[in-house]
């Protein structure tokens, strides 16, 4: 007799969502198959208020790998950071919608996850043939008559070593005498930009093109900056964890300078044509990192101490070297603060950092002479540059911010008094 066999429908609900899993049906086994409805697509996220888009910068993961909730799957690169993209929950990927280097657009498809799928359904490892023993066996025995005949060779007596001949070192030396197409192969190579690269260029080119920016210069006196790290440099690190710098004690500077200058931590709105000026101090610190300069903001600079100021400073440099910087880090700012002098600069011009309206740039120190008290003496000596926008800022502002800013690092103990 025939057995009919009925056609059952889909039942609305979890049995309808739910995948169809591994099981076992004697000997064989019977692979996942993806379900439709469990797959998800997962979208490129908002990675900033100002940030529509970015380039794909690598895949962490690679389609049939399964993931877990916050695993990260991939890293999108934006014109400010690096931005790393999570699963939102546990799943195998079954799809990658873009590639590395492809542009993506917040909002559109990344990748597909099949959620039905967890870390406990990832396919066993395959298990080795059970003939694999009686072969390996096998080709052991074989082996073994070759032995005795391995051990009748060494009974030989060994060759000498025939020395290098003096016609093969003439003919391994390089010519001198060789044109420079002759001895070496002159080639290029090209590497494309990254995107934050390609904003710092960009950026730079809008500040020249929209500023009337002017450089005045001045120069300070580190001996008593530098006394005072040396006499409680070892107490400060011991009670706060962090060691004295020269970065705080010129970020606490320009705040009073600031705050004594407002003109220099104000903006022009070319919009609405008003100047905005800021009751806070955030300054920015430049930061070197493997994919270009990046500028952190320190945020409150006048309700915070040096050795807030160090840890602040410690943290955000971290972080830049690590490449995980949050775009919040990276917003907003009134002022900056540029050191080329860790690289040994003696003087430059440093463009300013837009939207703000000024930039201090400091130096490497070194002995020079000079003449303190009609005497003729050696002190370590800092050249220190304000590039300002002259449309704001006028020349008499900008000097007298420099001015007192070197007044302060000539003579700490005042920054106690402001």
């Amino acid at each position: 007799m025939f057995q009919i066999a009925r056609h059952v429908p889909n039942q609305i609900g979890s049995s309808r969502t739910a995948s169809v899993r591994s099981i076992q049906h004697g000997s064989q086994h019977v692979p996942h198959r993806v379900s439709r409805y469990s797959v998800v697509s997962i979208k490129v996220p908002s990675m900033g208020d100002s940030i529509s888009e970015g380039t794909l910068e690598s895949w962490t993961k690679k389609v049939d790998d399964v993931v877990k909730a916050d695993d990260l799957v991939a890293k999108i690169e934006t014109d400010k950071v690096t931005v790393d993209i999570r699963a939102p929950q546990a799943g195998k990927i079954v799809e990658q919608c873009a590639k590395d280097g492809d542009v993506v657009m917040v909002g559109s498809d990344l990748y597909k996850l099949d959620t039905s799928v967890t870390a406990s359904d990832a396919a066993p490892a395959k298990e080795a043939p059970k003939e694999a023993p009686k072969e390996a066996s096998k080709l052991k025995e074989e082996a073994k008559p070759a032995a005795p005949q391995a051990q009748a060779k060494p009974t030989e007596a060994p060759k000498k070593a025939e020395p290098s001949k003096p016609a093969d070192t003439q003919k391994a030396a390089a010519p001198t005498n060789l044109t420079p197409t002759q001895h070496q192969e002159r080639a290029n190579h090209r590497v494309k930009m990254n995107r934050i690269r390609q904003t710092i260029s960009k950026r730079l080119k809008e500040a020249q093109n929209t500023y009337a920016m002017l450089t005045t210069f001045n120069d300070i006196d580190m001996s008593a900056l530098m006394a005072l790290r040396t006499t409680h440099n070892d107490e400060f690190q011991e009670r706060h964890g962090v060691k004295m710098g020269f970065m705080s004690p010129f970020i606490k500077a320009c705040t009073i300078a600031l705050k004594e200058v407002p003109a220099v931590n104000a903006v022009i709105d070319d919009a609405s044509k008003e100047v905005i000026y800021h009751d806070y101090v955030d300054i920015s610190v430049a930061v070197a990192t493997p994919k270009g300069l990046v500028v952190p903001v320190v945020r409150d600079c006048d309700a915070m101490n040096f050795a807030q100021l160090e840890k602040a400073l410690a943290g955000l440099a971290k972080k830049g070297r690590e490449d995980t910087l949050s775009l919040e880090e990276m917003a907003g700012g009134t002022f900056t603060i540029s050191n080329g002098g860790v690289y040994g600069s003696l003087m430059g011009t440093p463009i300013i950092n837009a939207p703000q309206s000024a930039i201090l740039g400091m130096h490497a120190v070194n002995k020079r002479p000079v003449v303190i008290n009609d005497q003729i003496v050696i002190r370590p000596m800092m050249y220190v540059a304000l590039t300002y926008d002259h449309r704001l800022i006028d020349g008499r502002e900008a000097v007298t911010f420099l001015k007192r800013v070197k007044e302060l690092i000539e003579d700490p103990q005042r920054m106690l008094l402001a």
